[in-house]
Protein backbone atom coordinates (compact mmCIF):
# COMPACT_ATOMS: atom_id res chain seq x y z
CA UNK A 1 0.00 0.00 0.00
CA UNK A 2 1.32 3.55 -0.87
CA UNK A 3 1.41 5.80 1.71
CA UNK A 4 1.58 9.58 0.50
CA UNK A 5 1.73 12.84 2.21
CA UNK A 6 0.17 15.63 0.69
CA UNK A 7 0.35 19.20 2.19
CA UNK A 8 -2.92 21.28 2.07
CA UNK A 9 -1.51 25.10 1.81
CA UNK A 10 -2.94 28.74 0.74
CA UNK A 11 -3.98 31.68 2.51
CA UNK A 12 -5.91 32.81 5.27
CA UNK A 13 -9.23 31.88 5.38
CA UNK A 14 -9.31 29.61 2.62
CA UNK A 15 -10.99 26.59 3.35
CA UNK A 16 -8.38 24.44 3.59
CA UNK A 17 -9.94 23.17 7.02
CA UNK A 18 -13.22 22.13 5.73
CA UNK A 19 -12.11 20.12 2.42
CA UNK A 20 -9.72 17.98 4.38
CA UNK A 21 -12.63 17.87 7.34
CA UNK A 22 -14.60 16.62 4.38
CA UNK A 23 -12.10 14.14 2.49
CA UNK A 24 -10.99 12.58 5.60
CA UNK A 25 -14.76 12.21 6.57
CA UNK A 26 -13.21 14.45 10.27
CA UNK A 27 -17.07 16.01 11.70
CA UNK A 28 -14.33 18.41 13.95
CA UNK A 29 -16.38 22.33 13.64
CA UNK A 30 -18.86 21.84 11.44
CA UNK A 31 -20.75 24.52 11.24
CA UNK A 32 -19.16 26.35 13.63
CA UNK A 33 -17.24 29.91 13.67
CA UNK A 34 -13.49 30.77 11.89
CA UNK A 35 -11.30 28.98 14.04
CA UNK A 36 -7.63 29.47 12.31
CA UNK A 37 -5.38 26.53 12.08
CA UNK A 38 -2.25 26.78 14.42
CA UNK A 39 0.46 25.18 12.70
CA UNK A 40 -0.55 22.17 10.95
CA UNK A 41 -3.00 19.75 11.78
CA UNK A 42 -2.67 15.99 10.42
CA UNK A 43 -4.96 14.06 9.38
CA UNK A 44 -5.05 10.36 8.42
CA UNK A 45 -7.04 7.90 6.51
CA UNK A 46 -7.29 5.66 3.23
CA UNK A 47 -8.80 6.53 0.08
CA UNK A 48 -8.98 4.49 -3.74
CA UNK A 49 -6.95 6.98 -6.23
CA UNK A 50 -8.70 7.06 -8.88
CA UNK A 51 -6.75 4.65 -11.67
CA UNK A 52 -5.18 2.20 -8.53
CA UNK A 53 -7.96 -0.46 -9.08
CA UNK A 54 -9.19 -1.65 -6.14
CA UNK A 55 -5.98 -0.48 -4.24
CA UNK A 56 -6.06 1.78 -1.42
CA UNK A 57 -3.82 4.57 -0.47
CA UNK A 58 -2.91 5.68 3.44
CA UNK A 59 -3.22 9.46 3.27
CA UNK A 60 -1.33 11.99 5.59
CA UNK A 61 -3.26 14.97 5.21
CA UNK A 62 -1.27 17.68 6.50
CA UNK A 63 -3.75 20.71 6.75
CA UNK A 64 -1.12 23.94 6.87
CA UNK A 65 -1.58 27.09 8.44
CA UNK A 66 -1.99 29.93 6.44
CA UNK A 67 0.26 32.23 8.68
CA UNK A 68 3.34 33.33 7.78
CA UNK A 69 4.20 33.76 11.20
CA UNK A 70 4.40 29.82 10.94
CA UNK A 71 7.00 30.29 7.85
CA UNK A 72 10.36 29.03 9.74
CA UNK A 73 7.93 25.61 10.42
CA UNK A 74 7.72 25.25 6.61
CA UNK A 75 10.50 23.36 5.62
CA UNK A 76 10.00 20.66 8.24
CA UNK A 77 6.18 20.23 6.90
CA UNK A 78 7.66 20.00 3.50
CA UNK A 79 9.78 17.31 4.14
CA UNK A 80 9.26 14.39 2.11
CA UNK A 81 5.94 15.47 0.64
CA UNK A 82 4.27 13.70 -1.92
CA UNK A 83 2.09 16.42 -3.09
CA UNK A 84 1.21 20.04 -2.95
CA UNK A 85 -2.70 21.19 -2.79
CA UNK A 86 -2.78 25.03 -2.80
CA UNK A 87 -6.40 26.15 -1.69
CA UNK A 88 -7.85 29.48 -2.44
CA UNK A 89 -11.08 31.55 -2.36
CA UNK A 90 -11.26 32.58 -5.63
CA UNK A 91 -13.89 35.32 -4.45
CA UNK A 92 -11.26 37.37 -2.75
CA UNK A 93 -8.65 39.11 -5.22
CA UNK A 94 -5.51 39.48 -3.05
CA UNK A 95 -6.19 35.52 -2.78
CA UNK A 96 -5.09 35.19 -6.80
CA UNK A 97 -2.25 37.19 -6.21
CA UNK A 98 -0.72 35.25 -2.97
CA UNK A 99 -1.17 32.01 -4.37
CA UNK A 100 1.98 32.48 -6.06
CA UNK A 101 3.90 33.07 -3.11
CA UNK A 102 2.95 29.70 -2.19
CA UNK A 103 3.39 28.09 -5.54
CA UNK A 104 6.92 29.40 -4.95
CA UNK A 105 7.40 28.56 -1.52
CA UNK A 106 6.20 24.79 -1.50
CA UNK A 107 6.55 23.72 -5.34
CA UNK A 108 8.82 25.25 -6.93
CA UNK A 109 10.94 24.93 -3.67
CA UNK A 110 10.78 20.82 -3.52
CA UNK A 111 10.96 20.70 -7.82
CA UNK A 112 7.61 18.36 -7.63
CA UNK A 113 5.93 17.68 -10.83
CA UNK A 114 2.83 19.28 -12.30
CA UNK A 115 0.96 15.89 -11.59
CA UNK A 116 2.04 16.54 -7.48
CA UNK A 117 0.15 19.73 -7.72
CA UNK A 118 -3.68 21.03 -7.67
CA UNK A 119 -4.67 24.08 -7.44
CA UNK A 120 -8.75 24.08 -5.45
CA UNK A 121 -10.51 27.49 -6.02
CA UNK A 122 -13.04 27.05 -2.99
CA UNK A 123 -16.32 28.35 -3.06
CA UNK A 124 -17.44 29.44 0.29
CA UNK A 125 -21.39 28.40 0.52
CA UNK A 126 -23.45 31.19 -0.49
CA UNK A 127 -20.89 32.46 -2.82
CA UNK A 128 -22.96 32.36 -5.97
CA UNK A 129 -19.38 32.70 -7.96
CA UNK A 130 -19.47 30.76 -11.38
CA UNK A 131 -17.02 28.52 -12.35
CA UNK A 132 -15.08 30.27 -14.56
CA UNK A 133 -11.38 31.18 -15.88
CA UNK A 134 -9.26 32.87 -13.37
CA UNK A 135 -7.08 35.02 -14.09
CA UNK A 136 -3.53 32.70 -13.19
CA UNK A 137 -0.20 33.30 -13.51
CA UNK A 138 1.35 30.98 -16.71
CA UNK A 139 3.37 28.85 -14.86
CA UNK A 140 -0.15 28.43 -12.52
CA UNK A 141 -2.17 27.97 -15.54
CA UNK A 142 -0.13 24.69 -16.17
CA UNK A 143 -1.82 23.37 -12.88
CA UNK A 144 -5.04 20.99 -12.56
CA UNK A 145 -7.77 23.47 -11.05
CA UNK A 146 -10.84 22.35 -10.00
CA UNK A 147 -13.53 24.47 -8.39
CA UNK A 148 -15.12 22.91 -5.07
CA UNK A 149 -18.91 23.82 -3.79
CA UNK A 150 -19.40 21.43 -0.98
CA UNK A 151 -22.96 23.02 -0.52
CA UNK A 152 -24.11 21.80 -4.39
CA UNK A 153 -21.38 19.13 -5.78
CA UNK A 154 -19.87 17.71 -2.61
CA UNK A 155 -19.04 14.15 -4.68
CA UNK A 156 -17.52 15.95 -7.59
CA UNK A 157 -14.70 17.34 -5.59
CA UNK A 158 -14.04 13.86 -4.08
CA UNK A 159 -14.00 12.39 -7.18
CA UNK A 160 -11.02 15.40 -8.41
CA UNK A 161 -9.04 14.62 -5.43
CA UNK A 162 -9.23 10.81 -6.10
CA UNK A 163 -8.17 11.37 -9.11
CA UNK A 164 -4.91 13.84 -8.08
CA UNK A 165 -4.48 11.23 -5.51
CA UNK A 166 -3.99 8.87 -8.85
CA UNK A 167 -1.62 11.06 -10.61
CA UNK A 168 0.48 11.69 -7.04
CA UNK A 169 0.65 7.22 -6.79
CA UNK A 170 1.61 7.35 -10.20
CA UNK A 171 4.25 9.68 -10.16
CA UNK A 172 5.76 8.31 -6.84
CA UNK A 173 5.11 4.76 -8.50
CA UNK A 174 7.38 5.65 -11.38
CA UNK A 175 9.72 7.29 -9.50
CA UNK A 176 10.68 4.16 -7.41
CA UNK A 177 10.87 2.27 -10.52
CA UNK A 178 13.31 4.35 -12.14
CA UNK A 179 15.31 4.86 -8.86
CA UNK A 180 15.55 0.86 -8.59
CA UNK A 181 16.56 0.38 -11.83
CA UNK A 182 19.31 3.30 -11.66
CA UNK A 183 20.30 0.75 -8.68
CA UNK A 184 20.24 -2.55 -10.91
CA UNK A 185 22.23 -1.08 -13.56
Amino acid sequence: MFKTKILFVGPNESGKTVLANFLSDTTENVGGEYRPTEGVRILEFESAPEGSGDKTCEVELWDCSGDFKFESCWPALMKDSSGVVIIFNPDVPSHLKEIETWHSMFISSQGLQDAQCLLIAHHKPGSGVEDGRLPLASHLSRLPLIHSNLEDEPEDVRQAFCRYLGNVVNTMSESREREEMSIIT
